[in-house]
């Protein structure tokens, strides 16, 4: 499953969250606004920026900050969905 890290005021995330749902792809949302280990997760897979959304499936990580269907397409591919 994917989780996504994101925060309450992000609409990348909002974007994101929609496109996944479109597509029928589940995910775990984690609030980094929420929880202080998960932005450090973060913070530690995108060379020390607090970059949201953030997804994460298995050993790939990736930063849609920014978000276009494209970069969600490019994870997607890469973590094998």
């Amino acid at each position: 499953m994917i989780k996504m890290y994101t925060t309450s005021w992000c609409p990348d995330c909002v974007a994101a969250k929609r496109a996944l749902s479109s597509k029928g792809i589940s995910f775990e949302e984690i609030n980094i606004e929420q929880d202080a280990g998960a932005a450090e997760y973060v913070m530690s897979v995108n060379g020390g920026k607090r970059s949201v959304p953030t997804l994460v499936s298995g050993d790939v990580a990736q930063s849609l900050s920014g978000f276009r269907p494209q970069k969600l397409d490019a994870f997607l591919a890469a973590a094998g969905l």
